[in-house]
């Protein structure tokens, strides 16, 4: 038969919808400069009656533009077709197919396979996920550190260089501290490379599962009938039942719904500049620009 069981359609269906990742701290940055912005714009609508009335509100209108464009806007859209990289001025879409690996450097980094013919990668950088490699390194350091001196058992000092407790002030020799953690930002962006990087191993093992599939199905093939060994009440139609039909239907449906995810997978990667972003940007500069040479 060369249809693909129901058991597609149930794997189709694990994968919840679309996930959207950006930055709390910008959230809240973009808004509070909103706010603020908003204020003044009042201020000088109402007091300010000369150029440089003008020109201070222009700047600040241009201002609002950059942090639409560098705080509101960059964000990551994952589903299980493919993810949704959301820059300030553009817009990059790929299926998981296209999807090497998912890391983080000062960005989070989404790799991605070369054209054909080029051997080099391409790598898209998220601007919604920022990681400091510094900090996190200097909070390994701290932890590796505090273990070596609950180790090495000298004394904890505590303060004016008294110890830290009754007796001979030494530790347990089996005591360590506890871990320092990571910053919450860290934390928050290896959560997301996590989650990121869990869409893409789940996208390639549907991927293999579905290839398989359709080619042990495609491969039990019935025999050929020739059209004279039929015999005319054979060619008439069967009746069947209204309950016998709904199985059929469901099959479809799934076989439809995992072709499409797999067209998802297989989309090359396509990036788009944001009309809104770049308006965002030119239309107060150019205010700007009249304001002052006028």
């Amino acid at each position: 038969m060369g249809s693909v069981p129901v058991g597609r359609k149930k794997r189709a269906d694990t994968t919840g919808g679309p996930q959207t990742f950006r930055s709390p701290t910008a959230v809240v940055i973009w808004w509070v400069w909103l706010l603020f912005a908003a204020g003044n714009l009042i201020d000088l609508a109402v007091q300010g009656r000369d150029h440089l009335s003008l020109v201070a509100a222009a700047i600040l209108v241009l201002a609002t533009g950059v942090a639409y464009v560098t705080a509101q806007r960059p964000r990551i859209v994952a589903d299980s077709s493919g993810i949704t990289v959301v820059n300030p001025l553009r817009d990059h879409h790929v299926g998981w197919a296209g999807v090497t690996k998912v890391d983080l450097a000062d960005l989070l980094r989404v790799h991605l396979r070369g054209e054909p013919g080029q051997d080099r990668e391409k790598i898209i950088y998220a601007w919604a996920v920022h990681y400091s490699r510094h900090r996190k390194l200097a909070a390994e350091t701290r932890v590796r550190r505090q273990a070596a001196r609950a180790s090495s058992g000298r004394p904890s000092l505590g303060t004016f260089g008294l110890g830290s407790g009754s007796g001979s002030g030494r530790r347990d020799p089996g005591f360590v501290s506890p871990p320092v953690a990571s910053s919450s930002a860290e934390a928050e962006a290896e959560r997301i490379l996590r989650v990121l990087s869990d869409y893409a191993t789940a996208a390639r093992a549907e991927e293999i599962w579905a290839g398989g599939t359709v080619e042990i199905a495609g491969a039990r093939s019935e025999p050929e009938v020739e059209p004279a060994e039929l015999e005319p009440a054979e060619l008439e139609p069967a009746e069947l039942e209204p309950a016998e039909l709904e199985p059929a239907g469901l099959e479809t449906a799934g076989d439809a719904a995992a072709d499409s995810r797999i067209a998802g997978w297989l989309e090359p990667l396509s990036s788009t500049w944001d009309r809104t972003a770049l308006l965002a940007l030119l239309i107060p500069a150019l205010i700007l620009l009249v304001a002052a040479l006028v």
